[in-house]
């Protein structure tokens, strides 16, 4: 069972898809999963349609959330991708969790893929609700920017940024950059040759996984506080529950192989387990069901035994 819901942020209400298991008893205690979609996703696409379902078919209360100023969030203006507003949406997500009488608040669990992987294991360092996280091929978005993703080096980047937050501030048109090519066709015409770009644009700008609100573009003057977040930061200190990091041994540019192996080496916690899935990419891991089947096969034992 599924049905669409409002959490309050700060400002504004964020979006959700409540997902139950079959048999719900709203008399019972449940364990509860938060899922965090990628960047420049929503709820209905991998986090929601692909991993959502599958742990509440599993007996858990999935609470699938849109980013602000994303999908069917508040905030403006839209297209905003903010790592701080990314882990203030999952912060807001446990309080709506705790107020629901179904919820068993000492079994709070998370699973982020992509952006949405990096971003849950950089929320669970001070949000101490959360006991167990799972990141699939998640991806650290201001070391990705910083490599270049914002279209230059780091200081040139936040050059130009600050000249178009400048001409906005003064009227100007707001710059909203599309992410990926319009089609796979039209990135190797491009000259694009990245099989996560190329993967990414398979799986957003077609019927297999495009969806009204996963718009895969950003407001390119507010990528300024992107390019100073590191998700890891303090990871050897506060980051201490048990986690579940899975990557593909494809990499791509966006990096996830080389993300999931750091994470895993810096976290503190006492228990962290790296599944490496063999002959699997990055994309495959959204919604190809023999990587999807492998990273669920560990993910459901894992929140099962630590949440």
């Amino acid at each position: 069972m599924s049905q669409t819901i409002k959490y309050k942020n700060r400002a504004w209400e964020n979006a959700a898809l409540l997902l139950v298991p079959e048999g719900f008893d709203e008399t019972k205690k449940y364990p509860a999963i938060i899922s965090v979609h990628p960047i420049g996703s929503c709820k209905e696409q991998t986090s929601g349609n692909i991993y959502g379902t599958a742990l509440a078919a599993e007996g858990f209360v999935v609470l699938v959330i849109d980013a602000s100023f994303q999908g069917q969030s508040g905030g403006e203006p839209r297209f905003i991708e903010d790592p701080y507003e990314r882990v203030e949406d999952i912060r807001c997500a446990v309080d709506y969790l705790v107020t629901l009488p179904y919820v068993d608040e000492n079994r709070i669990g998370i699973i982020g893929i992509c952006g949405g992987g990096a971003y849950s294991l950089n929320a669970a360092m001070t949000e101490r609700r959360i006991k167990a996280v799972v990141s699939v091929t998640g991806v650290n978005f201001g070391r990705l920017l910083r490599d270049g993703f914002a279209g230059a080096s780091p200081v040139e980047s936040l050059e130009a940024l600050a000249r178009q937050r400048t001409a906005e501030a003064r009227g100007g048109t707001p710059m909203v950059n599309n992410l990926l090519p319009a089609s796979v066709e039209e990135g190797r015409k491009a000259g694009i040759q990245d099989i996560d770009v190329l993967e990414a644009t398979d799986y957003y700008k077609t019927p297999r996984g495009q969806k009204p609100n996963g718009a895969t573009s950003v407001l390119f003057s507010r990528l300024s506080t992107g390019l100073g977040w590191d998700a890891f930061h303090l990871a050897e200190v506060l980051l201490t529950q048990p986690i579940l990091v899975i990557i593909g041994d494809k990499p791509g540019g966006f990096g996830a192989y080389r993300d999931g192996y750091e994470i895993h080496h810096r976290a503190k916690s006492e228990k962290k387990e790296l599944l490496v899935v063999k002959g699997v990419s990055h994309y495959d891991l959204y919604d190809k069901p023999e990587a999807v089947s492998q990273a669920l096969a560990k993910a459901i034992p894992f929140l099962k035994e630590n949440i």
